[in-house]
């Protein structure tokens, strides 16, 4: 099992680090990532199941882009494990399919570890599953699925910091379409609570969670650790 965290622009350097210290001497054997932002990033003296990964990154090593953070300075983290593709880059920041797939792909080339991010809108899961599945894999256009240090998070926008979750039968049914195609692990991210966090994990097709509001208080995502650990 994977639990995830998104930190989105949550935290500080202090209370990252005492948020992945204390995660860190529980001895879980799950797999856990937690993706702070970029100025709580730092190395970190990690199990071997636990990952502190960038929300994002310009793909390029360096160079003259400003604002912007290439590979250079997440090396200096030994950052190795990144998030692609989130809707919030997609929706808010207006990220193309170009530039996702340009991410991507510079990510592969590094050999790192991508968390990729698909999910469709209010409007189009109206429309029910076939038209769901539709703009999904629309958002592996460009995206080698083959890739071996690939995770795929469904993470439908409607969902996300709305206090909504789908239900697990919507959740279910997405995520055996995917498996269909797609051998990577496949994890849920959608306003995913401890107490919605069992149901979701024994989904047949489920390897994980990539949480963001509920895990940002240590205590929860513990406990959310804690549920894949008894799975």
């Amino acid at each position: 099992m994977i639990v995830a965290s998104n930190f989105k622009t949550n935290h500080n350097r202090q209370s990252t680090k005492e948020f992945v210290d204390f995660i860190n001497n529980q001895n879980y054997f799950s797999e856990v990532r937690i993706f702070p932002p970029y100025t709580a990033l730092n190395k970190f003296d990690l199990a071997p199941n636990i990952k502190v990964g960038a929300q994002n990154f310009y793909p390029v090593q360096n160079g003259s882009f400003t604002g912007e953070i290439g590979f250079e300075q997440l090396e200096e983290f030994e950052v190795e494990t990144l998030l692609v593709g989130h809707s919030e880059r997609r929706h808010i920041v207006g990220e193309s399919q170009e530039t996702i797939c340009a991410k991507y792909n510079f990510a592969k080339a590094k050999g790192c570890e991508i968390v990729y991010c698909v999910g469709e809108p209010k409007e189009i899961r109206e429309q029910g599953i076939e038209a769901v599945m539709s703009y999904i894999w629309k958002q592996f256009e460009g995206i080698d699925i083959e890739y071996s240090e690939l995770i795929v998070a469904y993470e439908p926008v409607w969902a996300i910091g709305t206090g909504l979750s789908a239900s697990l039968e919507d959740i279910k049914e997405v995520l055996s379409c995917l498996r269909e195609k797609i051998k990577a692990p496949l994890l849920y991210g959608g306003s995913v609570k401890v107490a919605t966090t069992k149901d979701i994990l024994e989904i047949k097709d489920c390897d994980g969670v990539l949480v963001g509001t509920a895990s940002w208080d240590v205590d929860n995502f513990s406990k959310m650790i804690e549920i894949a650990d008894n799975l």
